[in-house]
C-alpha cells in the first residue's frame, strides 16, 4: 500500500467519524476483500467470514472517532477482524464438535488425490500452511499475504515484536521441512 493510500485511509476514517457514509463506502470497497480473506483464514468458514466483514465495518462506523492514528488503518482493520474471528471461534467451540468439524479433521495418510496435489507447488504450500499451528499460520498470513511488518503484526496479534520474530522463524523452518517432505526443495524463500 502506498503512503498516499495510507494517508487517504486516515482521511476516510476522520470523515467516517463525522458520519460520512460515502467515506464508509470507499473504505469498505478498498478493504473488504482483505478483511474477508484474513477472517476466512482464521475461521475457515465462508459464511462466518462474510459475517465478520459486517461486524468489522460496523465497528469501524461506530469507533472511527476513537481511531488515534497510532497504526495504519489496515492494521486497525485486521486487529478488529482478528478479535471478531477469535470470538466467533470461541462461540463455535462452545457448540462442540459437530459433523462439519469432524469432517475437517485431516486424514494424514496419502491417497491418490494427495499424491497428485503434492506435484502442484502452490497446492502443496497451501496444505503445508494448514499443518502449521494456528499461531504460526496467523503470523505467516499477516507477514506474507497481508504484507504487514513485524511491528504491525505485534500490534494486531497483541504480542511482543520478538515473539513475532520467533514465531516467524519457527514457522518458516517448519514450512521448509513440510515442503521438503512434500517433494519441494525450495518452495519458501
Amino acid at each position: 500500500m502506498s503512503a498516499t493510500q495510507a494517508a487517504s485511509d486516515e482521511v476516510l476514517i476522520a470523515r467516517i467519524a463525522q458520519g460520512d457514509r460515502l467515506a464508509m463506502q470507499v473504505l469498505y470497497g478498498r478493504h473488504h476483500v482483505r478483511v474477508f480473506r484474513f477472517g476466512l483464514r482464521l475461521v475457515r468458514d465462508e459464511q462466518v467470514a462474510e459475517d465478520l466483514i459486517s461486524e468489522v465495518f460496523l465497528d469501524v462506523w461506530r469507533q472511527a472517532g476513537k481511531f488515534e492514528g497510532r497504526s495504519a488503518v489496515t492494521t486497525w482493520l485486521l486487529a478488529i477482524t482478528r478479535f471478531k474471528a477469535l470470538s466467533a471461534l470461541r462461540r463455535r467451540k462452545d457448540v462442540g464438535l459437530d459433523e462439519e468439524a469432524a469432517n475437517a479433521i485431516e486424514d494424514t495418510s496419502d491417497d491418490p488425490e494427495v499424491v497428485v496435489q503434492k506435484r502442484d507447488t502452490s497446492e502443496a504450500l497451501r496444505k503445508c500452511l494448514t499443518s502449521l499451528s494456528p499461531d504460526h499460520r496467523e503470523i505467516v498470513d499477516l507477514v506474507y499475504y497481508h504484507e504487514k511488518s513485524v511491528e504491525e503484526v505485534a500490534e494486531i496479534v497483541g504480542i511482543p515484536e520478538n515473539t513475532v520474530k520467533t514465531r516467524l522463524f519457527y514457522a518458516r523452518k517448519k514450512l521448509a521441512e513440510l515442503l521438503k517432505a512434500a517433494g519441494i526443495e525450495r518452495g519458501w524463500p
